[in-house]
């Protein structure tokens, strides 16, 4: 490094090192295959240790990249995440560059950011004029959503608070636990989250109403519905039309939790068909993350109405003061319309994705994750000991690998060969509980996924079922 400054004193031999890292990173993706997930050995992470210096390059290679999350493996269906991008490295690169800072202002990024939120709520179906914003994730996606949706509610209520005023919120039971938590933060309180029942799968809307209106009667006020498209642990998705009429006649505050489902609005028919109505919501979360495969992180909120997203946020202090011209033109700036001041350049590997690829790979690449799951809940439907939790509907299969055994044999079976294929190598799935019955799930988000990984992880666990 430079005497007095960071950066290199030596712009060549620079150039070199990250060609190497680069190399090294295209390897990693070419060869995902070949690097499945595998625990980090205790001498390398004391070598994480800050201090330790030498090569970077190297390390990085060495000490880094094989230590993934394992995400970016054709056989990880283990929870609910993204692959990640070819495109990412290049768009990581110009982020890197430029180094702009999405609060506000005039520059680039912040016209490239509008451009992927007006593409994305063309393709939810929200109407020209609709706000948007793109986050950390669907988690502060929701709490940016409910907060808009409270100030409707209370509109003194970044003033003075709640005063008192008790709100109420309802959601299906299984919800994300994303809403629970943006509703903690926001002061609603927990138990102010009214969970309904299901009924085939979706929301018992008879239950909604006579909830709503036992509440109204204790004094409460009711303000937002939460809608789920895609739940996490099943894959399920409620009646949007349904839920849409109900919140226009209750005067709520719809949202529908899209973290990952929200994309089948550009798959292939029937999966479309799930999100009919997302339309109509006056906000959704959802994550680019997860099944538009962009690196991490990367979610949205979007919300209706414009004035009701920026009514929410929209603070200027006198050193964040707008101007007619120059690098302070450009309003609206995104700062008044979430949490952050201070914005990373989300937006770029979002454009550069699309752009490199097209709409159509990314309704491809989600149609087939949807065929990927059917085809694992055929194979264990024709499996004589395996069993299927729940119905494939979307991408995410539950099931078990000894659906003959006593229920908690089976329960721990599931759980002894999830952690076993992941230790070896062979898939990962993860585990979740359906009752009592903890069962292997496979929730399918990966571009890389093909049938002979299907059928080569379901072979692995009968044979380990077999075993036990």
């Amino acid at each position: 490094m430079a005497e007095h400054g960071l950066d290199p004193e030596d712009w060549t031999a620079f150039r070199a090192e990250a060609r190497r890292v680069l190399d090294a990173c295209i390897d990693q993706m070419e060869h995902a295959a070949d690097r499945p997930w595998q625990p980090v050995p205790q001498a390398v992470a004391d070598r994480y240790a800050i201090g330790t210096g030498g090569d970077i390059a190297s390390r990085l290679e060495q000490e880094v990249l094989p230590y993934h999350g394992g995400n970016i493996h054709p056989r990880f269906w283990g929870w609910v995440q993204g692959t990640g991008l070819g495109s990412d490295l290049i768009a990581g690169m110009a982020t890197a560059a430029l180094n702009a800072n999405l609060g506000g202002r005039d520059h680039g990024a912040v016209y490239m950011e509008r451009a992927v939120v007006d593409w994305t709520r063309a393709r939810m179906g929200l109407p020209e004029g609709a706000s948007g914003v793109l986050t950390a994730g669907t988690s502060q996606a929701t709490v940016i959503a409910f907060q808009a949706a409270r100030i409707r509610a209370l509109p003194f209520a970044r003033q003075t608070g709640q005063a008192g005023q008790r709100l109420t919120a309802y959601a299906g039971q299984g919800v994300h636990n994303a809403t629970r938590k943006a509703l903690e933060l926001l002061g609603v309180g927990a138990e102010n989250l009214r969970l309904i029942p299901l009924q085939d799968g979706q929301m018992d809307g008879a239950a909604l109403a006579r909830m709503v209106s036992e509440d109204r009667a204790a004094g409460a006020l009711p303000f937002l519905l939460v809608g789920t498209a895609g739940s996490v642990d099943l894959g399920l998705f409620d009646d949007l039309n349904a839920l849409a009429d109900l919140a226009a006649r209750e005067n709520l505050w719809l949202h529908v939790d899209g973290a990952f489902g929200a994309w089948t609005r550009i798959a292939e028919a029937p999966w479309r068909d799930l999100t009919d109505g997302i339309g109509r919501a006056d906000s959704i979360a959802l994550d680019f993350h997860k099944w538009m495969y962009v690196g991490y992180d990367c979610g949205m909120a979007l919300l209706r109405d414009e004035a009701a997203h920026r009514a929410a946020f929209a603070a200027r202090p006198a050193y964040l003061q707008g101007a007619d011209r120059g690098l302070a033109g450009g309003d609206p700036w995104f700062c008044d319309y979430g949490i952050d001041l201070s914005r990373g350049n989300r937006a770029l590997k979002i454009w550069t994705a699309l752009e490199m690829y097209g709409e159509a790979a990314f309704a491809a690449a989600i149609s087939d994750n949807c065929r990927m799951a059917a085809l694992m809940g055929d194979l264990v439907t024709r499996h004589p000991q395996m069993a299927l939790g729940a119905p494939v509907v979307s991408n995410v299969c539950v099931f078990s690998a000894r659906g003959d055994l006593p229920r908690e044999a089976q329960s721990r079976l599931n759980s002894d060969i999830a952690q076993t294929l992941q230790e070896n190598g062979e898939a990962v799935f993860s585990t979740t509980l359906v009752g009592d019955l903890t069962l292997l799930r496979a929730a399918i988000t990966n571009h890389r996924t093909r049938s002979e990984d299907i059928h080569a992880a379901l072979a692995a666990v009968a044979r380990l079922a077999g075993e036990g």
